[in-house]
């Protein structure tokens, strides 16, 4: 008899610890909330060490001390900058397409836009490795060579984040796909898991655009100007 009591008091204490309907509304509006500022943060982050980048080629360029600048007009192998400039932007514009046919509900076309833009990613980095290996001058042996390095290497680990950030994007939809087919798709679906989804998705598009910024600046600054 006093076993019972003890549960019957140990079921109630369980169901007075259940979640109300709204207190799960709040805590899924918290996520996306919390998701949406991490993926503009994080922009933010990156915007800030590119800037410092920018900093230091306009301070170096205006400074110029013994005309080490750039000796001889020297730059880097045009066209695995022109490739690589190319490739970045097309990747960031199948990103932002493939996110506006998924919010239409065609997620098998942001499936394809997406994995394809994983794909260029790659690329990107392939040819930004590869051309480190050609160019025809040394890190430190001007004001140029110096920023070049340093936007090279910070330009692999932003492309890098971006196709990863996308990729495990994209294997999330996967799994996520049987789960909410019965609710409309991720596209559709109210389920938290499907809303949380579609706000990590848009922070990645942005970041990706983002991405394209960058890539269109410092191929100004080092090809053009």
């Amino acid at each position: 008899m006093a076993d019972d009591t003890v549960r019957d008091e140990e079921f109630e204490g369980f169901v007075q610890l259940r979640e109300t309907p709204e207190e799960i509304a709040f805590e899924v509006r918290a996520q996306e909330g919390a998701l949406w500022t991490g993926g503009r943060l994080l922009i933010g982050i990156w915007a800030f060490a590119f800037a410092a980048l920018a900093f230091a080629y306009f301070y170096l360029r205006s400074a110029n001390n013994e005309n080490l600048w750039r000796p001889k007009g020297i730059t880097a192998p045009t066209s695995a900058g022109a490739a690589i400039f190319a490739v970045t932007v097309a990747c960031a514009l199948l990103a932002i397409f493939g996110e506006r046919r998924f919010r239409s509900g065609e997620a098998l076309d942001w499936e394809v836009a997406g994995w394809t833009a994983v794909l260029g990613a790659l690329v990107v980095v392939g040819l930004q490795i590869w051309q480190l290996t050609e160019l025809p001058f040394f890190p430190g042996s001007s004001g140029y060579a110096s920023c070049f390095i340093g936007w090279a290497v910070m330009n692999i680990a932003l492309v890098l984040s971006g196709a990863y950030w996308l990729e495990t994007l994209l294997a999330r939809e996967i799994r996520l796909r049987r789960a909410v087919a019965q609710d409309g798709g991720a596209p559709r679906s109210t389920l938290p898991a499907a809303r949380l989804f579609r706000v990590n998705l848009n922070g990645c598009t942005y970041f990706w655009g983002f991405i394209a910024l960058v890539g269109v600046f410092f191929w100004v600054l080092f090809y053009v100007l």
